[in-house]
């Protein structure tokens, strides 16, 4: 039997022993940083229930019927493609239970570059980590190369109040 392929998550893992058992409800991410790797693997391999279940009560697609969302994932699903995560830091849980990741997303539409450098909110919802919000950025509109971002040079880019 044939190695499962590497987790697109880019842990070093295999998919079966990385974000597979969280794609299958098998497991609940057991932080917010799992729950991000696992969110952009589900992106990467169209596990769009995935993405709709993680989603916290408090983001504005959970205002929407579960099926138009999952129909314009899917729409778009077709064109992506997803060669490399990096987690640039990471804050733990702070008093009003947000924790938030900063990564850079590598992220390409039939040839043309879409990635984004996204500061991510998740809250645990009683289950599990669930993303709440994030704020996103071009690589080219910061002021430095993505890699070398933290979360207080990603927030002192974006100006007062993420202006």
């Amino acid at each position: 039997m044939p190695p499962t392929p590497p987790c697109p998550c880019t842990s070093g893992l295999r998919y079966t022993a990385c974000c597979a058992r969280y794609h299958r409800g098998a497991a609940e991410a057991p932080d917010a940083e799992a729950l991000m790797r696992s969110r952009y693997s589900a992106f990467a391999l169209r596990e769009l229930d995935y993405l709709w279940r993680t989603l916290h009560p408090d983001h504005p697609d959970r205002s929407r019927p579960r099926e138009d969302f999952v129909r314009e994932l899917r729409a778009q699903a077709s064109t992506l493609k997803y060669p490399r995560l990096h987690v640039l830091d990471r804050q733990l849980t702070d008093p009003s239970g947000t924790s938030v990741v900063l990564f850079y997303a590598r992220v390409f539409e039939s040839g043309k570059d879409r990635s984004f450098v996204e500061r991510s909110e998740f809250r645990h919802d009683g289950t599990g980590w669930r993303y709440r919000s994030g704020e996103a950025r071009a690589p080219q509109s910061l002021p430095t190369p993505p890699e070398s971002l933290t979360l207080a040079t990603f927030a002192a880019s974006t100006g007062p109040a993420g202006e």
